[in-house]
């Protein structure tokens, strides 16, 4: 029988256990393993396996050992199938018409800030899970917990994603972009130079999400108003669940309430202004509520259905959000990653100067 790839096998192991929201340590162990065994040469692989030490390599359990001995013998690994077989149902009509029709993910985090994994991993998983693009939204200086890049860190990445952009697959590119913190007084946690540079900008609201509902409506309107600009994330802030696997910057086991804001006003000013709010997939969060995305829909709001993924198994966490979408009737045509990634850039580039 013929050989399989076992670091195929292992980081195929480790997407799975993202997507399913499974323990940072789990996954890790099958990264890791991932990563040592593809600096192996083959014949010392292959040595190790038949004597049976492959779980003495650094980075390599027995777990992860037996995986690798089961690829080398042509057989899928027995952890791989179990997952495999509990991958859970398809999307079903809308949500799946609606799926299909997403063509990139505006919000994703990379070891840059507090995401688990290389730039190149998650551009990779992206283009296995057919996208066109994937904009890189790491976090901004001000979110310390985050790790997020301070200016000369921004335009270190934005080197590093052009270099990487010229090897990757044709018809793909990564975009770049922020998950810039909306400040207390609503203006953007970056410089304005660098804001201007970036392909698509996000902004969250993650401190202070207990201010009363004058304020945060304040702060909110003043964030849409700015040029700069392009989707609300997360609207409401709120968790409700435990965060995942690959999420450094995250306290788990937490739930908490959405903030407090005028909603038909915010609302409102991301039509008057031509931004887009995010339906964020994520399985802790799912903002905004289904309740209040039908209002959005009922106002006339742009969307973009995102995973804010911290791993790469977790970018195929958009099946959440459009199932939500597709419950509260948002039409494909006002979901900007369904659109090419010239449009995508036509659009940002239209509101960059004003309105």
């Amino acid at each position: 029988m013929a050989s399989r790839d076992p670091v195929a096998d292992l980081r195929r192991i480790a997407f799975l256990l993202e997507r399913a929201n499974e323990a940072t340590y789990r996954v890790k162990a099958f990264r890791s393993a991932a990563a040592t065994v593809a600096a192996l040469p083959a014949a010392e692989l292959a040595e190790r396996a038949a004597a049976g030490t492959l779980s003495k390599l650094s980075g390599v359990g027995d777990v992860t050992a037996r995986c690798v001995a089961e690829s080398l013998n042509g057989e899928e690994p027995a952890y791989l199938r179990r997952l495999a077989a509990t991958e859970g149902t398809d999307l079903q009509g809308a949500a799946a018409a609606l799926r299909e029709a997403l063509r990139g993910d505006c919000h994703a985090h990379s070891d840059w800030s507090d995401g688990g994994s290389p730039i190149e991993e998650m551009a990779l998983a992206a283009v296995e899970l057919g996208h066109e693009y994937l904009v890189l939204t790491d976090h901004s200086p001000r979110l310390t917990v985050a790790n997020g890049l301070t200016a000369a860190r921004l335009r270190r990445q934005l080197d590093h994603v052009a270099k990487l952009n010229d090897a990757l697959p044709d018809g793909f590119r990564i975009l770049t972009g922020i998950e810039v913190d909306i400040l207390a007084d609503g203006s953007l946690d970056q410089e304005d130079e660098l804001l201007a540079r970036l392909d698509v900008v996000v902004g969250s609201v993650h401190s202070n999400l207990r201010d009363d509902s004058a304020k945060m409506t304040r702060r909110m309107l003043a964030a849409i108003e700015n040029p700069h600009l392009d989707i609300l994330g997360h609207l409401t802030g709120r968790k409700v669940a435990a965060a995942g696997a690959g999420d450094k910057g995250h306290r788990a086991g937490r739930t908490r309430p959405p903030s407090d804001f005028d909603v038909k006003k915010v609302l409102a000013a991301c039509v008057e202004h031509g931004k887009a709010v995010e339906i964020n997939s994520r399985p802790d969060r799912l903002d905004p509520p289904k309740r209040m995305l039908t209002v959005a829909v009922e106002a006339g709001c742009l969307f973009s259905i995102d995973t804010d993924a911290h791993a790469p198994g977790q970018l195929d966490w958009q099946r959440y959000g459009c199932e939500r979408a597709a419950l509260c009737g948002v039409p494909v045509d006002r979901v900007v990653n369904s659109w090419p990634a010239d449009r995508l850039l036509e659009w940002t580039a239209g509101h960059s100067g004003g309105n």
